[in-house]
């Protein structure tokens, strides 16, 4: 999870440097059902390539793929925030919450469920 958090950090900058370009292409997309749904498979090949690089790190078949698809939900999440809010702060924190919420609630349904 620190791997792909450490790339989505990467890509954050990326998106707050270029904050009014990213957020015009999001309105665009919003506002177009064949954009969105070209957006989602493009979420679902960048899901595929996390999860292939973690592979190639070691990680096993299923920690791949669900630490992957968690990756893509945390930065869509972080993302419609970042967006939703106007972008008035930094992407990064956004991101890093919505990491720690989730490491938070798998470590409760862990507790919950022992």
């Amino acid at each position: 999870m620190a791997a792909v958090a450490a790339a989505l950090d990467a890509a954050a900058g990326v998106f707050e440097e270029r904050g009014d370009l990213v957020g015009l292409r999001q309105s665009v997309i919003d506002a177009n059902a064949e954009l969105r749904e070209r957006e989602l498979i493009k979420l679902a090949s960048l899901s595929g390539a996390l999860a292939d690089a973690l592979r190639e790190r070691g990680v096993d078949e299923l920690g791949a793929w669900l630490t992957a698809e968690a990756a893509i939900a945390v930065l869509k999440v972080g993302f419609r925030r970042w967006i939703d809010g106007g972008r008035e702060g930094p992407l990064r924190p956004l991101l890093a919450e919505c990491f720690d919420v989730l490491r938070t609630a798998s470590a409760q349904q862990a507790v919950d469920a022992g």
